[in-house]
């Protein structure tokens, strides 16, 4: 493998081009399990777990890569400035909260074989916020692929409308159970489905931290009320 300073940089360029892709993998993967639920097709479900095997194995090649990659670095005694080493642990870094989010698909995925026998429809208000989530998720790719800290700060200020759209499903989910409109098996599954499209946000922001980190230096952090920049050692 390259060891020159030009090298090393085109191996991480190139690690982070493999990241953009698993984001895009991942990103079909979360669309193809709400794909599924939606329509209460169970082989477009299966097909989605069955799919979560390619995402597994580019996520241990990546982790791979870019340990090899660091490596070489030790070995050749090269010098990786500040900015190459913070783009190296975000890559790994979102590398893993990827392979989470192809989880929370898989999750989504087998819900939908649950939830395709129960004859409730699904609430308008749940749609927005799938469609909340995958469009979150896109963002990040995008931050990713752009380098764009400016985008990876609006995924964070994102994540309170998908926790804001997952209480309204609550609320709306109670009411329909008191006025005898959906069952209360039906309503758990979707609390269950809501959560993990949380757990999605979640992990997308925690991705959106480590772009904001790899291209400006700056750990942001969440407060109970907001985003705050933690002060620079």
């Amino acid at each position: 493998m390259p060891t020159t300073p030009s090298g090393f940089s085109e191996r991480i360029e190139s690690l982070r081009s493999q990241l953009f892709e698993q984001g895009r993998r991942v990103q079909s993967l979360l669309e193809m399990a709400f794909n599924g639920l939606f329509s209460r097709d169970l082989e477009q479900a299966k097909r989605c777990v069955a799919a979560d095997d390619e995402v597994d194995k580019v996520d241990v090649e990546m982790e791979r890569a870019a340990v090899a990659l660091l490596g070489d670095a030790v070995k050749e005694g090269a010098t990786l400035d500040q900015d190459s080493l913070r783009m190296v642990l975000t890559i790994v870094k979102c590398n893993n909260e990827l392979e989470r989010v192809a989880d929370c698909a898989v999750e989504i995925a087998e819900l939908a074989a649950h939830m395709r026998s129960l004859s409730s429809p699904l609430p308008d208000t749940f749609r927005v916020m799938a469609n909340s989530s995958v469009g979150i998720l896109r963002d990040t790719c995008v931050s990713i692929q752009k380098k764009d800290a400016a985008l990876a700060k609006v995924v964070l200020q994102s994540q309170h409308a998908v926790t804001a759209f997952k209480d309204a499903l609550l609320r709306d989910a109670e009411e329909r159970i008191a006025s005898g409109n959906m069952s209360v098996d039906f309503a758990f599954r979707l609390h269950e489905v809501a959560t993990v499209c949380e757990v999605v946000a979640d992990h997308c922001t925690n991705m959106a931290e480590q772009i904001i980190y790899a291209m400006t230096g700056a750990i942001v952090r969440h407060t109970e009320a907001k985003w705050i920049e933690l002060p620079r050692s």
